[in-house]
């Protein structure tokens, strides 16, 4: 009897894990509506919640923009004196609040989920009609708190969205890394070196031509002094990755530092177009429209038996501090800056924001070259010892 029902109990089991993986599978390979009105998809949830990010950073552009035509009813509620405490800046950090909000409860709801078919899981990949109410009801929310409140907010989402840039950063090294593994599979191999070093070459040439482009726009005249010495310094920074990668003892190669020279000189051309408008030092930056419209994208994993494709968690980490980051964006990392129509990122904050990111970069890419060989060698000296 025991031996039968605890067969019987297995079969269960295994008929209920069978059962859950092909509605899974089921899920994943139907349409887009199908996907979104069975719920309990993680894949498919991943493009809800984006959609949901970017809404509400239209909304913030919306408010910041085009406010006292927009939404006129806002200037009578009480905590907006007259529309000052929410439109503008502070209109921006109150959606950037009720979004910050949003994620930042979903982190705490479905942060350590491992496994599927949980109530977690559901949580997260389904339930969207409850989820979407919570989003609006959290951005209504924040239009009704106290302006200092707003004020705090403003300040502590400066960090917020240095975490994000760290997060980027370090997302976009391991990407550099896994890319370089990639192109590497067999090291004996002649093809693979013809691969490797074409792409290679090709970093590096786009490389040199961004920072001469840069200096035939940004740097015009021998007066623009700053823009020739973040150019230059860039420069600097792709030959230091560069030698340390060739050094015998790291012998990293030659395809990673020309990587993160690309991902180095575009932030600088970022950096330098975050600069006020007006001086004869960005003429070519005043003929076009600034953006800077970062998206972020999570790696599609097969998973392991009931394990979560990806951290649910962690992901609505990022899209929280992504709420902070892309406020930031929109009122230039200032809180009392009043920035023009159409405008994204723009001020010397910005600026200054950008070369610190571009330099921390470097440090980053650096420290990971040479971290293993220091290691090693406090390894070897305390064995000798």
């Amino acid at each position: 009897m025991e031996g039968t029902t605890g067969r019987s109990k297995s079969e269960m089991e295994s008929g209920s894990t069978s059962n859950n993986n092909e509605s899974h599978i089921a899920f994943k390979e139907g349409s887009w509506f199908g996907q979104f009105k069975n719920g309990s998809n993680p894949w498919m949830a991943r493009y809800v919640y984006g959609l949901i990010f970017l809404a509400s950073n239209l909304l913030a552009w919306a408010v910041r923009d085009y406010g006292r035509n927009a939404f006129p009813e806002m200037e009578r509620l009480k905590n907006c004196q007259g529309g000052r405490g929410c439109l503008g800046a502070e209109g921006v950090l109150r959606v950037s609040l009720g979004c910050f909000a949003f994620y930042f409860v979903m982190f705490l709801s479905t942060a350590g989920t491992s496994s599927l078919y949980n109530c977690r899981d559901t949580w997260h990949s389904g339930w969207w009609s409850v989820k979407i109410g919570l989003w609006i009801a959290l951005t209504a929310t924040a239009f009704l708190v106290p302006t200092f409140i707003i004020q705090i907010y403003g300040e502590i989402a400066h960090f917020g969205a240095g975490v994000f840039l760290l997060v980027q950063l370090v997302s976009v090294i391991s990407f550099i890394t896994w890319l370089n593994d990639c192109c590497q599979p067999d090291k004996t191999e002649d093809k693979c070196h013809i691969h490797v070093m074409l792409l290679a070459t090709a970093a590096y040439i786009i490389c040199i031509v961004g920072i001469i482009m840069m200096y035939v726009w940004y740097a015009p005249e021998p007066s623009c002094l700053l823009n020739i010495f973040f150019i230059t310094w860039t420069l600097v920074l792709i030959q230091l990755m560069t030698s340390v990668s060739l050094h015998p003892k790291v012998n990293a190669g030659i395809l990673t530092p020309g990587l993160m020279g690309l991902y180095i000189v575009f932030i600088c051309w970022c950096a330098i177009r975050s600069e006020p408008a007006g001086e004869n030092c960005i003429r070519k930056a005043e003929a076009s429209n600034r953006t800077d419209w970062l998206t972020i994208i999570v790696k599609k994993e097969a998973p392991v038996g009931d394990a979560v494709p990806y951290g649910y968690g962690f992901f609505h980490f990022v899209f929280a501090t992504g709420a902070m980051y892309f406020a930031m964006l929109l009122i230039g990392w200032n809180t009392h800056h009043i920035i023009k129509k159409w405008t994204i990122d723009v001020g010397w904050t910005s600026t200054w924001v950008r070369i610190v990111n571009e330099w921390l970069a470097v440090c980053v890419y650096l420290w990971m070259l040479v971290a293993p060989v220091i290691l090693l060698r406090c390894r070897q000296t305390n064995e000798s010892a």
